[in-house]
């Protein structure tokens, strides 16, 4: 779904919602393919249980830290290249998430300067 360009008018509120919701799923969709990758990485490089995967890769996803220790240079190396990724996926889908939201902020206030 398309913004508004400088000249239209703001989007319903309607839209606006419609717009949030699909940002907030498009979030949702990068944080779970984020969360597969790294469930699979610790499960298949680290050898941790399908539970204790989970639990790393969520740690990690949030920036929380990890929970488990890596034995092998394998799993470390994973560890540190899931961790990096994560950062960036997380700081990504939380501007995805707001990007509707600061653009319709930002409309607002050139339409407003318009109208002056």
């Amino acid at each position: 779904m398309r913004f508004e360009k400088k000249h239209q008018p703001l989007a319903n509120r309607t839209r606006f919602l419609k717009r949030v919701f699909l940002y907030f799923l498009a979030s949702v969709f990068l944080m779970g393919f984020s969360l597969g990758l790294g469930i699979l990485g610790y499960r298949y490089f680290a050898e941790l249980s399908w539970v204790d995967s989970l639990l790393n890769a969520s740690m990690i996803l949030t920036g929380m830290g990890p929970v488990s220790e890596m034995r092998s240079d394998v799993a470390k190396i994973f560890a540190s290249v899931y961790a990096l990724f994560s950062g960036v996926i997380f700081l990504s889908a939380t501007a995805v998430v707001l990007s509707p939201i600061f653009h319709r902020i930002m409309h607002r206030f050139h339409l407003d300067e318009d109208a002056s």
